[in-house]
């Protein structure tokens, strides 16, 4: 057969299921859009129910794809976002649970005002729609995502990486079997069923006006290709590059603790530093204990000259060790001159998505907190708390870096949109 219509027949088959995917999410957004709260709820403590009593089975799917991974040459980061454990089942199950027992966000009124001629107006929120999520590697993403939407009164459509297929999969099982045990239509989750890439482009087509929003979860590529193509808003989750300064003002210990715990806890997330930067009024009495730290715990380190010279493991941080996510056990430390550098900084390097000050100075903290211009800023605390679950969402989608409503960590009032209900009697406009 021609290779030309080989693939042009692949094409189609895979745009005429995306299409079908479409229709059927639509449909199943509008019932859930009036499905009661308690129903919604039903199904999220039964998906919860579900993944505990199938982590057995979502452990097998998990190694089946640890193993392809692995034979693929996948580097220990993305690994380790991969891999899931009997602790992380738990912990989807336990997020589901969470988000079950939120507040219902559907219905909220948002603002109240009466108009001179008698009218009253009310700002209520409402979902947003069908909510379609491309992710990569970490498949604990499918509950997260599965459970906000369902939480939020949204259908979602679920695309997980090629690399996580068997692991999105026996978890979307266990979604679907909650929709079913409360009532709900199957499709108000869905899971595209192949590897297909074609398949992300017509979501990204917005699959003929069926798809409302478009969440990515990725790397650099992934975010990039869905906001050069994407034909419907896009919650931008871009790289982590994470900073975290340490003032002059800042207590030793307490930067060593905070430091360790932003970079090394956890160094394949989002929220995990990236970079240090040091006041050079603290440089001679904190840059070698913070460094020596970092080195002693296997962390490598990439330094401009002031930090070279603390210790010779440190090598010769370049320009873009600054513009880098590293996702690995490795930072870049800068001595910087002082907290309006700090800034300058971190507003030329950065991605806005999270930064740390560590300091005792309320005045220099406020500045901080008030002049980042990154979707979360901390003082005196781990960048690793950049994480939807430890906000009290139950979860997270994302971590959006735009400046549209949805910023930060996206849980289920990011997840909703609003509209006007306005009440009358009789009333006609001159």
């Amino acid at each position: 057969m021609d290779l030309k219509l080989v693939r042009r027949h692949e094409a189609d088959h895979v745009r005429a299921v995306m299409a079908g995917l479409g229709r059927s999410a639509r449909e199943a957004a509008l019932r859930l859009a009036l499905a009661a709260a308690d129903t919604r709820n039903n199904a999220l403590l039964a998906a919860a129910k579900e993944i505990r009593e199938h982590a057995p089975e979502i452990l097998a799917a998990n190694a089946k794809d640890m193993a392809e991974a692995r034979g693929n040459g996948m580097t220990a980061a993305s690994l380790d976002r991969l891999e899931l454990d009997t602790r992380q089942i738990k912990g989807m199950a336990k997020s589901l649970e969470e988000i079950a027992a939120l507040p219902d966000p559907i219905g909220r009124i948002l603002a109240r005002f009466s108009r001179p001629n008698g009218l009253v107006i009310d700002r209520v929120a409402t979902p947003l729609g069908v909510i379609g999520v491309i992710f990569e590697s970490r498949p604990s993403v499918a509950a997260d995502a599965g459970g906000l939407c369902l939480k939020s009164g949204n259908a979602a459509i679920l695309r997980g990486g090629s690399e996580s297929f068997n692991s999105v999969k026996a978890i979307h099982h266990c979604l679907v079997a909650g929709l079913k045990s409360a009532g709900l239509p199957e499709a108000a989750i869905t899971l595209v069923p192949m590897k297909d890439r074609a398949a992300v482009g017509e979501m990204l087509a917005g699959l003929s006006g069926n798809l409302d929003v478009i969440v990515p979860r990725g790397g650099k590529s992934l975010v990039a290709r869905v906001e050069a193509e994407a034909r419907v808003p896009v919650f931008a989750h871009l790289e982590g590059i994470v900073h975290v300064y340490v003032d002059r003002d800042a207590d030793l210990a307490k930067a060593q603790t905070i430091l360790r715990n932003s970079k090394l806890r956890r160094t394949s997330v989002c929220g995990a530093a990236e970079t240090l930067l040091v006041d050079r009024a603290c440089a001679a009495t904190h840059l070698a204990p913070l460094v020596e730290m970092l080195l002693d715990a296997g962390c490598v380190v990439r330094g401009d000259e002031s930090t070279q010279a603390v210790d010779p493991r440190v090598t010769p941080a370049t320009e873009e060790d600054w513009r880098r996510e590293y996702l690995d056990a490795i930072i870049s430390v800068r001595v910087v001159e002082g907290l309006d550098a700090a800034i300058a900084h971190i507003e030329t390097y950065g991605s806005h998505h999270t930064d740390c000050i560590i300091t005792e100075s309320s005045e220099a903290a406020e500045r901080f907190l008030r002049e980042v211009d990154s979707a979360i800023v901390l003082h005196n605390a781990s960048t690793q708390f950049a994480d939807g679950g430890e906000f009290g969402f139950g979860g997270e989608i994302g971590i959006a870096t735009g400046r549209m409503h949805a910023r930060g960590p996206v849980g289920v009032d990011q997840l909703t949109t609003f509209k006007y209900r306005v009440r009358g009697n009789g009333q006609i406009r001159p």
